[in-house]
């Protein structure tokens, strides 16, 4: 596994898919209300972070290879925050378009707990664009991903339903993959059988359980249900996440794997950890990793960012150390 980490910083990944601003209002609990019967927070710090398309953009950059991220941002402050952010990591955004009217999509965490007290979340807010991508833009995509493409060794699609990566512009996906041999990975909210053909999905078991109709309580149903999605998507690897009981890897032309969680099951954050999961597999399958030294990489990825709170990275020196010690 050590071998193929230090592999990732010689490879290029773009990053297609739905740009969102993760935003955390922090408060203080002070009363109840008198006007209702909920709790009054008195605000004490905003954070805003890179998430959804740019949180996977932002884990494969803290991986330590070159990152592209494609996608689509309003002409507003959420979107200009997002670039700035973009920018203070040190991550180009040359693949970023931006289409008036539509606004970027915005998920505010409203976080509740004092300075020596665990915080929580209390409610969350998403601002989402609606409707389709104008056809300028979804061009102005296109040109982009056939610019950029010819660079990259893996392309990331991370789809949360805000309709970035429409079939046209995963066609030029495939496109290029087809050209260059590059690596096609997908992270799809109960949309992955819109992205058949790929090298790897990364479902969760909820979403492995609502496309298959089944019930995945036990390994054998999640093997079952697995091969039934790798059959339907046409994918040679499907990785599935299982929180605290680890993962699971199906290939399509071997066995199935189960891997037990890395560290403690006592998880503080799931958050964006299936941006982690995929962005290690995927560079460590282009780095020349087999599928199960890959999936080994990515669950101990995954275990260490579900430890950290909020939407967050795994650094490539985290993963070193990690394997370094008796969990490698």
């Amino acid at each position: 596994m050590r071998q193929a980490l230090a592999g990732f910083a010689g490879k290029t990944v773009i990053v297609i898919g739905d740009l969102i601003t993760d935003e955390y209002l922090f408060g203080k609990p002070s009363r109840i209300s008198r006007e209702a019967p909920v709790l009054i927070l008195r605000f004490t710090e905003r954070e805003v972070l890179l998430g959804g398309a740019a949180n996977a953009a932002h884990n494969v950059h803290a991986l330590g290879a070159r990152v592209v991220p494609v996608g689509v941002l309003g002409r507003d402050a959420a979107g200009d925050e997002l670039l700035a952010l973009f920018h203070a990591a040190g991550i180009a955004t040359d693949g970023i378009v931006a289409e008036s009217g539509r606004p970027t999509a915005v998920k505010t965490r409203i976080m509740a707990g004092g300075y020596q007290a665990t915080r929580q979340q209390v409610v969350r807010l998403d601002r989402e664009p609606a409707g389709e991508l104008l056809s300028i833009t979804e061009d102005a995509l296109f040109a982009r991903l056939s610019a950029l493409g010819a660079r990259a060794d893996a392309v990331i699609v991370s789809d949360y339903g805000y309709g970035t990566v429409t079939p046209r512009v995963f066609e030029r996906v495939r496109a290029v993959a087809r050209r260059t041999g590059a690596i096609v990975s997908v992270d799809s909210r109960y949309q992955l059988p819109r992205f058949p053909g790929v090298t790897a999905a990364t479902p969760n078991e909820a979403e492995l359980a609502q496309l298959t109709g089944t019930e995945v309580d036990d390994e054998r149903a999640v093997d079952k249900a697995g091969r039934q999605l790798l059959e339907r998507l046409d994918a040679r690897l499907l990785l599935v996440t299982r929180g605290s009981r680890g993962m699971a890897l199906l290939e399509r032309d071997g066995a199935t794997t189960f891997i037990p969680i890395h560290g403690t099951d006592e998880i503080a954050d799931v958050t964006g950890a299936g941006d982690t999961v995929i962005s290690a597999f995927t560079l460590a399958l282009a780095a020349g990793a087999a599928p199960g030294e890959a999936a080994a990489l990515a669950n101990v990825a995954g275990g260490l960012v579900v430890m950290k709170r909020g939407t967050a990275t795994v650094a490539a020196s985290e993963l070193r150390q990690a394997l370094a010690g008796p969990a490698s």
